[in-house]
């Protein structure tokens, strides 16, 4: 078991951008050492220049990669913090319309992705005696809407596996956090979406005051990660004031 000297040691997935990548910074300036995963070499590298982040590349759906990835990090000491952040949503179609692969899509990076580093990575959590496992799914996994089948469908899928996961990880010690945000205003996730279109991504803010920010959801993971390991926040929905809740957003002007 690690001592609870040592200094605190995360792998957090989708590093690359918006959410994950705000998290490997927040948690490196409260001292810790971050391995930061994602599929994009590029984006990594300024994340690479900062001191405390060790940036690895990785796609999450793949068995291989994530077990090379696993590899790496025990020989360098391992981690006690696993931070399931990688996702994303495609498209907005309705039920009757919604694409096949796009809904394929949904399910492998937000579902499939989440359980493939999970599971290689329980031993080691197991192992430390302290270990945490938070997974930031979506507001979306608890409440549906019109236009969101297939993301609705694929993090609630994330929300079912999380509570299940703390029921049987319980007796191992390991603590399990979820992290549900609302309307976050990030660089790529809505404009990814919306297949590119910046104009439409625009518009799903307009007029709301202060959309939540990555950096908002850091410091709420940063805060449920670093608290002592025997509380443990289960479920942390997180909107900005102006949404009250998913079918009510106040917009000015």
């Amino acid at each position: 078991m690690v001592t609870s000297t040592a200094p605190r040691r995360a792998l957090v997935t989708g590093a690359s951008s918006g959410i994950g990548a705000a998290t490997a910074l927040r948690l490196t300036s409260e001292g810790w050492q971050v391995f930061a995963v994602a599929r994009r070499a590029e984006k990594l590298e300024s994340l690479a220049e900062q001191e405390g982040i060790i940036p690895l590349v990785c796609d999450v759906t793949d068995v291989d990669q994530v077990a090379a990835v696993r590899e790496r990090i025990t020989e360098d000491g391992g981690i006690d913090t696993l931070i399931n952040n990688a996702g994303g949503a495609l498209g907005v179609d309705t039920v009757a319309e919604g694409s096949l692969e796009d809904w394929r899509w949904m399910f492998e990076v937000n579902v499939l992705g989440t359980l493939n580093v999970t599971q290689a990575f329980l031993p080691m959590l197991r192992a430390h005696g302290e270990g945490t496992v938070l997974n930031l799914t979506s507001t979306a996994g608890i409440v549906s809407y019109e236009g969101g089948g297939g993301y609705n469908a694929a993090k609630f899928g994330a929300h079912g596996m999380t509570g299940t996961l703390r029921l049987e990880e319980a007796e191992h010690n390991i603590r399990v956090i979820e992290v549900l945000p609302g309307l976050v205003r990030t660089e790529e996730f809505t404009t990814k979406r919306l297949r590119g279109d910046a104009a439409a991504a625009e518009k799903v803010y307009a007029g709301v005051d202060k959309p939540l920010t990555a950096e908002d959801i850091a410091e709420v993971i940063t805060h449920a990660v670093t608290l002592p390991h025997h509380v443990n926040l289960d479920q942390i929905v997180v909107r900005p004031v102006a949404q009250a809740a998913q079918h009510k957003v106040i917009r000015k002007g």
